[in-house]
């Protein structure tokens, strides 16, 4: 099973680059049969990366792509590359963040488009499009507040539990908390279903954490309502982040080892199901 981890960025020392998900690269590349390979854009936003442009006739398995720019980090040439890959039956996952950062996935098909933004593809419900994290002023909405960087949220899962919510004899009920998640829904007319819901801390509102496409003659694909469930900040705080991030971290993750390797152990469900696991 070959991996693909991959920015949307250029590397920067201070922003979200490939380096800031070192915690969930050594997991993969610990399982058995896997191989990762990890990596920021090769070339400027506009310009066609070798890897990504080239996807489709690749031989990876599956892709997991962190979406962490500011709207512009796939072309049109990248985005059609990206989608002929879940065509020809590539395992397909797809993060971005709150307000408009990502928003360039937006042009990559269902799994794409499941994700909702500020300024294009709102959510369709009216209501959904105000604020939820008040605290930081200059991130508008999507921004669910699901607890601080560092802290693990309680996850909930929707209808029969899917197979990436399993955990030994039970269900995984953890991830990692952010600030401010980004909205995502199931596309009108998609072979999709939400999997899982968080609530906000501050409105106590559910909100979509994860869903789940299953498309026949294509491969699998997964909408994630934040990077931030896969970052080494909000696996282990004192790792560090971006100056840019404002907030105070909390250590519930550190504190309490069951949430970790409950995310963990969400990673390596995620992995056997993206390849027909």
């Amino acid at each position: 099973m070959k991996i693909l981890l991959q920015t949307t960025i250029p590397f920067f020392g201070d922003d979200w680059h490939i380096g800031r998900f070192s915690q969930l690269t050594a997991h993969l590349s610990g399982l058995d049969g896997v191989e990762v390979t990890a990596r920021d854009r090769a070339t400027p936003a506009g310009q066609t990366d070798p890897v990504i442009g080239a996807l489709a006739d690749s031989d990876y398995d599956q892709l997991w792509l962190f979406a962490v720019d500011t709207g512009d980090g796939l072309n049109a040439e990248e985005c059609a590359a990206i989608r002929a890959f879940r065509d020809r039956g590539g395992g397909l996952m797809v993060t971005r963040d709150h307000m408009d950062l990502g928003s360039c996935v937006c042009s990559l098909g269902e799994v794409g488009t499941a994700h909702y933004f500020h300024s294009s593809s709102p959510d369709p419900d009216p209501a959904r499009n105000a604020r939820d994290d008040v605290a930081t002023g200059y991130i508008d909405f999507p921004n669910y507040h699901s607890g601080a960087n560092g802290d693990w949220q309680a996850i909930r899962a929707v209808g029969e539990a899917h197979p990436l919510l399993r955990d030994r004899d039970g269900v995984l009920d953890r991830l990692p908390a952010h600030p401010h998640e980004g909205g995502i829904g199931v596309p009108a007319g998609a072979s999709a279903r939400v999997i899982a819901t968080g609530v906000s801390k501050v409105t106590e509102r559910p909100f979509n954490i994860a869903v789940a496409f299953e498309d026949e003659g294509k491969g699998r694909g997964l909408a994630q309502s934040t990077f931030h469930h896969f970052a080494d900040y909000n696996w282990d705080p004192r790792l560090g982040c971006p100056s840019f991030v404002s907030e105070p971290p909390g250590d519930g993750m550190v504190r309490d080892p069951e949430g970790l390797r409950q995310t963990r152990q969400y990673m390596t469900n995620l992995a056997a199901w993206l390849s027909g696991g």
